[in-house]
């Protein structure tokens, strides 16, 4: 766990200096620049600072685009991503539904640039929210996208074990494994 946590914070530290977003984190002066979106970010980091907020702009931003067919997007989304995973501390948050969310697509969009660090996101999730089926469900849907299908299962059996709920979506999800379906689940299912 220590290694993990580590390693999340090495990623975060270098996502910070890649994107050179130090600017936004300026709390004295709120931008106005609607393609950056820095205005939004601060505003939200100097007031509530919560999940829900968070998870709503991250979800307006994606709408801009596909982010698997722009770079651009993708990019600043990992980026936004990061500084809501940074900004929410995960003692205080593990336990909210929109802060696993953010989690799971965080190590989502990763998956689409670096599977490694996609996996240690999704290891991260897992270990501060797993309560939610969701988040055990993405993870295994990622280790089955790897071709890991032993690894797909281990995953769904120890969410079934530490009571992760709704436990109907770890049982459709397991049954569409064994059925060997790409997909754990449908978008019916989700």
């Amino acid at each position: 766990i220590t290694s993990i946590m580590n390693r999340v914070r090495n990623l975060k530290n270098k996502y910070r200096n890649e994107e050179n977003i130090t600017d936004e984190f300026n709390y004295t002066k709120i931008s106005a620049d609607t393609t950056d979106n820095s205005g939004t970010v601060n505003q939200i980091m100097m007031t509530t600072n919560s999940p829900e907020d968070w998870l709503c702009f991250l979800l307006k931003l994606e709408k801009k685009g596909v982010p698997q067919m722009d770079v651009g997007l993708l990019n600043r989304l990992i980026g936004r991503y990061s500084q809501a995973v940074t900004a929410l501390p995960a003692e205080k948050y593990s336990q909210d539904e929109s802060y696993a969310r953010i989690l799971v697509r965080f190590a989502e969009l990763k998956a689409l640039q670096d599977p490694e660090e996609a996996r240690d996101q999704f290891h991260l999730a897992r270990l501060n929210c797993k309560k939610f089926a969701f988040v055990h469900v993405a993870f295994a849907q990622f280790e089955l996208s790897q071709g890991n299908e032993k690894k797909c299962k281990q995953i769904l059996q120890k969410a079934v074990e530490c009571s992760a709920v709704p436990l109907e979506l770890l049982e459709t999800a397991l049954q569409n494994l064994h059925l060997k379906k790409k997909q754990l689940l449908s978008d019916e299912e989700k």
